[in-house]
């Protein structure tokens, strides 16, 4: 099974991202360049990522004592990645960039996530890079995002703490100016850093000559104090080898140290960390005394006190990316199970005098019920696909569309957000256990990568914002932001779909229901905040984000739907079995996943205080 005609399809007769060419950014682009940078990821992705996906799995990083040492397929799986070009792809020739459109750079990613999710650091690079490009000074976009974007570096980013976890306005990593001239250093305001970081992943490895951390840290008050809450947060680049302005290692290690690698579940591929900062284990000269002292060198990024602000760039750029590695997860473990339903022979045909044994077995495809299983997965992974590829292509009209759709792509981003890392991250998790049960008592070995693909994606649910979080963000922010005009936005945009599909009859009664479910919410989201008080609105924020998410999902479906009629009516050599395969995840998603909204904005409409109010010593 490929990946590929599915990708085509969504790209070209769905998002018409061939027109994205008619803009002066991508003019020097055309079908036929989008097609030849698929052709080398999948190649890249097919020779050098998916024969060593269990090898990586099972061959997990340690640490020697002096570096972390990763299985060579991961070494060689990075250069290959480095020199497709990639990791600046979407980026301005002057900087080594293709100016390729963001969403022809997401779905190439898709290939390599499909092939193994876990080998490599370049989702964190590159956002890493792509936040010093919005924040940094040009010195610094010159110095790191310029050496990231070349592979030559690598990027992470350092937010959580041990004792804090995602409670940012808990985090007490500390940073103090470095001398009188802290400020005169070219590289950015010079300060010296000292805490701990936990779970920051590629946090060390020998992939790269350098590793480009950035890190969350308190710059204290006039009383010394550190500043309660998120407010005094802020932004700083803290690599582990000190370099100039030259983009050059000067040679001196920079007071950064790994205390331990944490032993995942899954993704067990990508280093790991705890990081301590400023222990003293390599201590730095200070620009005053000379003398070495403990304390990492950082540099600021932005303003001080704004540093959550401007790490919110690469954050939310992460959860798309985390949605996106979720749904490939999922689609690969959809492709293993359809593989094995179509060739595994299991139980014989019912008849009116029941089973007869002389009969041959039937293959297990034939079934309703693993038909049923196959169906729940196409629909939710193609249809995540698709949601992401959505999300990437307002990426592209918020940099070069006009100031009004410009605009409007922000907004609906903003809103889609929770969603695009949410809905795939449950969903297609929900995908990669039906792969394993379809596999049956194979599907719980090793023996088939099944396993490994539900236990690589049981951790994109918590990764950049759990599942309470991102429910919390939707209900609690976004879709209050602007005097709710986001969600406006996104309603006409549904109602727009619903009016083109009435016309339809194949397609009517599933407009109304989407007309009907988007109402539902209108009036979930009214009812939570009818009382205006948070506590009441926000506990039941995950079920109201798994309704909207497949609200979301419905009208991402209805819409390909149109598509694809409208392009097997434009040209009959399309497949008729690509085609009908749409429209039947369509009737699925509407007659199986569409009704559950109701459960879930019920509590919701009620301000059902069943959770929140049960007494711990009831547990």
């Amino acid at each position: 099974m490929s990946l590929r005609p599915t990708l085509d399809f969504l790209l070209y007769d769905w998002l018409q991202a061939e027109t994205l060419t008619q803009r002066e950014r991508f003019s020097d682009h055309s079908r036929e360049t989008f097609d030849a940078v698929f052709d080398t990821c999948e190649r890249v992705a097919r020779e050098k990522y998916a024969p060593f996906n269990r090898l990586v799995d099972m061959q997990e990083p340690h640490f020697d004592g002096e570096k972390v040492i990763l299985p060579q397929a991961t070494h060689d799986a990075h250069k290959a990645y480095v020199e497709t070009g990639m990791l600046a792809a979407a980026q301005d020739y002057e900087i080594g960039g293709m100016q390729l459109p963001y969403t022809v750079n997401a779905s190439a990613n898709a290939f390599f996530a499909l092939a193994s999710v876990s080998i490599g650091s370049n989702l964190l690079t590159v956002g890493n890079a792509n936040l010093l490009l919005v924040h940094g000074t040009p010195v610094q976009q010159d110095v790191f995002a310029r050496n990231e974007f070349a592979g030559r570096w690598a990027g992470t980013m350092c937010l959580s703490e041990p004792q804090a976890g995602s409670s940012l306005s808990d985090i007490t990593t500390r940073a103090l100016p470095d001398g009188d001239d802290f400020e005169a250093d070219p590289l950015g305001p010079r300060y010296r850093l000292k805490g701990n970081k936990m779970w920051i992943s590629s946090g060390e490895h020998e992939l790269t000559e350098n590793i480009i951390h950035l890190v969350l840290a308190k710059i204290p008050g006039p009383d010394g104090k550190l500043i309660p809450g998120t407010r005094g947060i802020s932004l700083f680049i803290v690599p582990k080898k000190l370099v100039n302005t030259k983009g050059e290692l000067t040679g001196e290690r920079n007071d950064v140290a790994l205390a331990g690698l944490n032993h995942k579940l899954g993704w067990r591929g990508t280093t790991n960390t705890l990081l301590n900062f400023g222990e003293g284990r390599y201590p730095v000269p200070s620009t005053g005394s000379g003398q070495a002292v403990s304390g990492a060198v950082g540099y600021l990024v932005g303003k001080p006190h704004e540093g959550l602000l401007c790490m919110f760039h690469m954050m939310n750029e992460a959860r798309i990316g985390v949605g996106t590695a979720a749904t490939m997860l999922g689609m690969a473990g959809y492709y293993a199970s359809l593989d094995y339903a179509k060739n595994r022979p299991q139980g014989r045909p019912v008849g009116p005098a029941g089973k007869d044994a002389a009969q041959p077995q039937r293959r297990i495809i034939e079934h309703a019920d693993v038909k049923r299983m196959l169906l729940a997965q196409k629909s939710y992974c193609e249809g995540a696909l698709a949601l992401e590829l959505y999300c990437a292509r307002l990426v592209d009209e918020q940099r070069t569309g006009d100031a009004p759709s410009a605009d409007d792509a922000r907004l609906l981003l903003e809103v889609l957000t929770p969603i695009a890392k949410s809905w795939p991250s449950e969903w297609c998790l929900e995908a990669n256990s039906l792969a394993i049960q379809i596999h049956g008592g194979y599907g719980y070995t090793r023996d088939f990568p099944v396993e490994q693909y539900w236990r690589d994606n049981r951790l994109n649910m918590i990764h950049e914002g759990t599942h309470g979080i991102q429910g919390m963000d939707l209900l609690g922010r976004k879709v209050l932001m602007e005097g709710g005009r986001g969600l406006t936005l996104l309603g006409e945009r549904m109602q727009a779909t619903v009016a083109r599909a009435q016309s339809r009859p194949e397609l009517a009664d599933h407009a109304k229901a989407l007309g009907q479910s988007l109402q539902h919410v209108a009036a979930a989201t009214e009812a939570a905040w009818a009382t205006g008080n948070p506590a009441e609105a926000l506990p039941n924020a995950v079920p109201y984000m798994q309704a909207f998410g497949h609200v979301v999902l419905a009208w991402i479906w209805l819409d390909v739907a149109l598509a694809s009629i409208t392009s097997q009516e434009q040209d009959a050599t399309k497949s008729v079995a690509s085609h009908a395969g749409r429209l039947g995840a369509v009737r699925y998603f509407y007659a199986y996943e569409l009704p559950k909204i109701g459960a879930w904005l019920g509590v919701v409409e009620r301000r059902d205080m069943t959770c929140a109010d049960f007494p711990e010593e009831s547990f």
